[in-house]
């Protein structure tokens, strides 16, 4: 498959000359990244895991990944938009694989007749945030340290892309039993989820994607940007905890000024797959400083909205991570379980959701919920 694909998985002892605004990851910023990136996907994204072992197998055999500034990029530069679309509990079935990834990348570079400057997520959180580090070692892009959404949402039309009204196709998939489509065109961003989720859910609610592609000049003014940036630092800061012997919960909330919400046990989980995403709620019960309260959490893929007492405390699009209170840990919807004892942290939501048209996309309503926005905050 790798000579079909046009790549090589050999060592590669030479470096290309970095670029304006390029620097190489390191790969002790790789497992940094990982962990961040688990934290911000708000219990979505997937898990990085499986990225992070292909990574680091990649990086073992000499290749390395270019992040590049996205201010540095030229107007007309052409960026692919990866991810790995439908159910984040399939992916703890089926194995990740940086070559599947890459396939939707060519076929839109055949549609298009042109070649791809760079790469970047379609969302930072979880496996996705880890995603195009893989399709960039293998394919010698750079990476761009940005994305479109600051954490994970389960739907094409959340993006900060489609909040600023851009085009919504051409989109590529594929899958592992060499399926590939090509949906040329949409009638609008919804129209592109409805379409694109029915044929993931067809490939068995997992689909390797391409978004529709972005110029430079739309990743500078419209994309969510220096996220990439941002989960190295929050998952440097967690490690620093635990090597340090402090509070990597406290951690977390310093290092992106969020808030503390709950702290408990998981007592009650109920999910299911429907219709490509992973949909449920988790009940849990206060310890040491919130014994005695109970708390509810329901999720669409991610935690969407935070409720006690039956009154949503918070709710998207701020950030709602449920994080193991010993380690810091993300904490996802498709491994969250019976038993486990996690905090209830909010982060603060990108700029770009919390405009009218970002609320249309993100707010609780665009979830189902009968309330409008109230930020923690």
């Amino acid at each position: 498959m790798s000579e079909q694909l046009g790549i090589a998985l050999t060592a590669q002892s030479e470096e290309r000359p970095l670029g304006t605004g390029e620097r190489y990851i390191t790969a002790e910023e790789v497992e940094a990244l990982a962990l961040g990136a688990w934290i911000l996907g708000t219990g979505g994204g997937g898990s990085p895991y499986l990225n992070l072992l292909n990574v680091r197998e990649l990086y073992k055999k000499g290749h390395k990944v270019v992040l590049k500034d996205p201010m540095s990029l030229p107007d007309d530069a052409l960026v692919a938009v990866l991810s790995t679309q439908g159910a984040p509990i399939v992916g703890m079935e089926r194995l990740a694989d940086p070559e599947n990834s890459l396939k939707p990348l060519r076929i839109l570079e055949d549609y298009l007749g042109r070649k791809f400057d760079a790469v970047m997520p379609v969302e930072i959180g979880g496996g996705n945030g880890m995603l195009p580090l893989a399709v960039a070692a293998i394919s010698g892009l750079p990476t761009i340290d940005a994305d479109s959404m600051g954490r994970a949402y389960p739907e094409a039309q959340m993006t900060s892309f489609s909040a600023a009204g851009l085009q919504c196709y051409p989109l590529a998939m594929a899958d592992i039993r060499n399926n590939e489509i090509l949906i040329k065109t949409a009638d609008s961003w919804k129209w592109m989820e409805r379409i694109s989720r029915k044929i993931c859910t067809e490939m068995g609610s997992t689909a390797s994607t391409c978004k529709a592609p972005r110029s430079g000049e739309e990743v500078k003014k419209f994309a969510v940007l220096n996220t990439t940036s941002k989960a190295i630092s929050l998952g440097r800061a967690v490690f620093d905890a635990r090597k340090n012997h402090t509070d990597p919960v406290a951690a977390i909330v310093e290092n992106c000024e969020g808030r503390k919400l709950f702290k408990g046990k998981i007592t009650d989980i109920e999910r299911r797959t429907t219709e490509g995403f992973l949909r449920g709620r988790a009940e849990l019960e206060g310890m040491d400083e919130d014994q005695g309260r109970q708390f509810t959490l329901d999720f669409q893929n991610e935690y969407s909205v935070g409720s006690e007492g039956g009154k949503p405390v918070v709710m998207t699009p701020d950030l709602i991570c449920v994080v193991d209170s010993i380690n810091g840990d993300g904490i996802a919807t498709e491994t969250i379980r019976y038993g486990q004892r996690v905090t209830v942290l909010a982060l603060p939501a990108p700029e770009i959701f919390l405009t009218p048209r970002g609320l249309e996309l993100v707010g609780p309503r665009a979830f189902g919920f009968d309330f409008d926005y109230k930020s923690v905050f």
